[in-house]
């Protein structure tokens, strides 16, 4: 699963992270601890989780979504709760009863405790009724913005598709595209992304890095291509697999890809489709 956090939400001057978990976000708890306790927001989440009334509603919710919840651990913990030395953690309570609701990163790089935005909500009222409030709204206003950019995800494929169908329908000129040296031609990349990177940028990642040391602290060659490097190297990726499949050497692809590229620039470099994206970019670049 990816650790990396995917929104944040501004909770009333409080950044809260979002974890997208399959097509879900989920909502950090330690974050939302911190409204507490900024010190130890754990110690908040395990008070909170050795509740009887927790446990009942994070037992009932894993039973209506999680198939594979384990019953049996559950009533086991049933005959624990309530007791002085009754001690529960979202670690141990995953572990324990194979739960979906909570996601638990602990470790050197830890980014603390997520929960579903059902269980979220019910510790954010248990912290304030009025922090809840707040954390619904944002999450609401995140969920929304989200939509938007569903549409926007959505058009532009839309556009995409009619930039690609260009490409099948224009004769085909020559254009200017980094032009392969001999040596270029001959060489053997190891990793088949550089064979993509050369046939279009004419250079290896690495010696993009090595040139750019600046950019290349946030982020590699393909995150600074334009909307139109973009498209052709999509093409290329599909023609790529199918020089694979004909059998074609490394070499010999490398070759038949930048004269495809070159051909694929012309064709779209003017293309209304392409430009319509590039404004799209723009706009959401501001």
């Amino acid at each position: 699963m990816n650790s990396k956090i995917t929104a944040e939400l501004n909770v009333n001057n409080n950044k809260i992270g979002v974890l997208r978990v399959g097509n879900v976000d989920y909502i950090s708890l330690t974050d939302l601890a911190k409204y507490q306790n900024s010190s130890e927001p754990s110690f908040t989440v395990k008070n909170w989780l050795r509740r009887v009334t927790t446990i009942d509603y994070v037992g009932l919710w894993e039973k209506i979504h999680n198939e594979d919840f384990n019953l049996v651990e559950f009533d086991q913990i049933k005959t624990e709760y309530g007791k002085n030395a009754f001690v529960m953690t979202p670690t141990q309570w995953i572990k324990r009863t194979n739960a979906i609701g909570f996601v638990s990163k602990g470790g050197r790089y830890s980014i603390g405790t997520f929960a579903h935005p059902d269980i979220a909500f019910e510790f954010a009222s248990w912290l304030s009724p009025e922090f809840k409030l707040y954390l619904i709204t944002e999450f609401e206003r995140l969920k929304k913005d989200e939509a938007y950019q569903n549409k926007i995800d959505w058009n532009a494929n839309r556009l995409l598709s009619k930039a690609n169908y260009t490409i099948h329908t224009n004769a085909i000129q020559e254009f200017i595209v980094p032009v392969l040296s001999d040596e270029q031609k001959k060489y053997i990349y190891a990793n088949e992304a550089d064979v993509l990177n050369v046939a279009l940028f004419g250079m290896t990642a690495k010696e993009w890095r090595d040139k750019n040391p600046d950019l290349a602290k946030h982020g590699n060659i393909r995150d600074y291509a334009n909307v139109l490097q973009l498209v052709i190297l999509n093409n290329l990726q599909i023609s790529n697999a199918e020089f694979i499949v004909e059998g074609l050497s490394q070499s010999q692809r490398l070759v038949k890809l930048n004269q495809s590229a070159k051909k694929q620039y012309q064709i779209l470099s003017t293309n209304k489709s392409i430009k319509e994206l590039e404004q799209i970019q723009k706009i959401l670049s501001e």
